[in-house]
């Protein structure tokens, strides 16, 4: 369900900060859940790539890529910080 709702949310995150280069990051959690999954990597990458942004499976349980995931997160608010001459609009970091 997350991931059909994950589509909309961007989305509106997109209207709402008036600019599609919105620096995100997609996180695919509890990836220790194997059995259970009900996305696959490949959906989250294909996505991922679709939108021009970064993919990282995370589990917090087994503590698996969640500094990744951080260090992920400072880069994108520091290439969002950067001064470019862009609309000051874009700069804050969204995490999906």
């Amino acid at each position: 369900q997350s991931f059909q709702d994950i589509k909309p949310m961007r989305d509106q995150i997109i209207r709402v900060k008036r600019y599609e280069r919105v620096p995100m990051i997609l996180v695919g959690n509890k990836v220790d859940l194997e059995g259970e999954r009900e996305v696959s990597s490949g959906e989250g990458k294909a996505l991922a790539d679709e939108w021009n942004c970064p993919f990282i499976e995370t589990s917090a349980k087994n503590k698996i890529s969640v500094d990744e995931l951080f260090a992920e997160i400072v880069r994108q608010m520091n290439y969002a910080s950067t001064p470019n001459g862009d609309d000051p609009c874009c700069s804050s970091c969204v995490i999906l």
